[in-house]
Formats: structure tokens, sequence, C-alpha cells
């Protein structure tokens, strides 16, 4: 199969599994292809798939990501790095994610989250992973605390998910500060248990949890500088952003 193959394929799996969809077709344009597809991965809830999708799935995903471009961990230096792009394509020991509190992804599709980009190409194995581990803990994910996970078609090795506190009002609390930190700490301690050298963190609890970007970086850089004194395994530390307002944040933190 070529790629438009497999995403075709794709696309008529993933309407065949749901009768809503009988009467649906696939669209001729490959744009709007991809957003189809895009979505039908994010509106799926956590269930097994068959060895052929599977390994179509995972062909078809790693060729997407290596079409994106691979960043390589030898481009950032041991200790604190500043990158603006798509975490998605680090190739690191471990990226973070900003999850919520259920633990298996964004549902609304095509959501410019990055909750929902990275379990778009890591593929539908990681949404499988994360309900699993939910249903051994049998609650919800708490605030500042971490899980991990293989991150299966991204090139990194791990993905670190951790919940973020929401801010409510117009200031977080001094126990918003707390869970923030907790946030961070947990996900380098969990990266470090499981023989991390390099993690990349997304700017956790900005945007729609409404933490202020330039506190919200102050306690990432804090807290991390702080871990980093007693790391075992972790050596470089990327913070990864995307708007130019937390670049230049974070450029001045650093």
């Amino acid at each position: 199969m070529n790629q438009i193959q497999r995403r075709e394929y794709l696309i008529k799996k993933l309407l065949a599994e749901n009768p809503e969809y009988a009467s649906a077709t696939v669209p001729e344009d490959e744009p709007t292809q991809r957003l189809l597809l895009r979505a039908l991965m994010n509106v799926r809830a956590p269930k097994e798939i068959s060895a052929e999708f599977q390994q179509v799935q995972d062909e078809y995903l790693q060729a997407e990501n290596a079409q994106q471009g691979v960043v390589t961990v030898d481009q950032f230096q041991t200790g604190l790095n500043l990158w603006r792009g798509d975490i998605t394509r680090l190739a690191v020991g471990a990226i973070v994610n900003a999850a919520n509190s259920g633990l298996t992804g964004c549902y609304l599709p095509n959501h410019n989250c990055i909750d929902n980009a990275i379990h778009t190409f890591a593929g539908i194995e990681l949404r499988n992973a994360c309900a699993a581990l939910m249903k051994e803990q049998g609650h919800p994910e708490a605030t500042g605390q971490a899980k991990i996970t293989p991150a299966f078609n991204l090139p990194s090795d791990y993905v670190i998910h951790t919940v973020g506190p929401i801010v409510e009002g117009d200031q977080p609390t001094p126990q918003d500060e707390q869970l923030l930190a907790s946030s961070y700490r947990s996900s380098l301690a969990l990266a470090d248990q499981n023989g991390v050298e390099s993690i990349a963190f997304p700017c956790i609890s900005t945007g729609v949890f409404h933490f202020p970007n330039q506190r919200a970086a102050e306690i990432a850089v804090a807290t991390t500088r702080e871990y980093m004194k007693q790391a075992q395994n972790i050596q470089k530390v990327i913070f990864d952003v995307f708007k130019e307002e937390d670049y230049a944040i974070y450029e001045q933190l650093l």
C-alpha cells in the first residue's frame, strides 16, 4: 500500500465500526481525508484493534511523522533548552503531554490542543494504553501527578501524561502554583525512574487551563532547575513552546 491507500483503508475501517456512519463515503481530496481520519481517531472510544489495522495505521503514521521531519536529541545541549515547534517531532527520551484527568486524550474532532495532537500521531494504541492504566487505577488522575506510556508511533520513546491545575479566578492560588510545580516534578521523577536521559515539556496549564504564561514559565524553570540538581539519568530538558509570547518569556528566564 502507498500512503493514499493506507489512509483510505483506515478511514473505511473506522467508518465501518459505527453504524451511524454507514452511509458515509470517503472524500476524494487529500486535505479532507486527513481531517476525517484524524476526527475518526479522536472520537473513537478505547477498544481493541485488529492486527491488520494496527499494521496499516503504524505504517501510515510512521511515514507521516517522518515527512514532518524528526528533530533529534543531539541538537540540544546538556541542561535546559528552549525550542519552538511541534513536540510530536522530537526524538527524545520522553515528551510530556498536558492531559486531562481522564488521561485517554482529547475527544474533540481535530482540536488543536497538544493532547489531541499527541494521541493522533501516536496512534490508537496510546488511548488504549492510557485506558488500561485508568482501569487499573480505578479513579481519575490527580492533578499534579504523572503516568508513563510508550510513545508508539511518535519518534520519542515515552509519553509522560500529567494533569496540570485549572485556574478558576483571575490569578492562580498558592495551591495552583504548588500543583503546577508538582506536575513538573512528578514528570521529571517518573522520567528519571525509567532511565530517560532527555525530556521535553509543553507549557503545562496555560491556554484553556488559564494559568498565566509568565508565572507558569517561572514555576516550570525553577522547579526543573531544582530537580536537575539531583537527577540520576536526565541530562537534557527541552521547554517546547509554540507561541512567540512564550518563546520570549522562556528566553528571558533561561
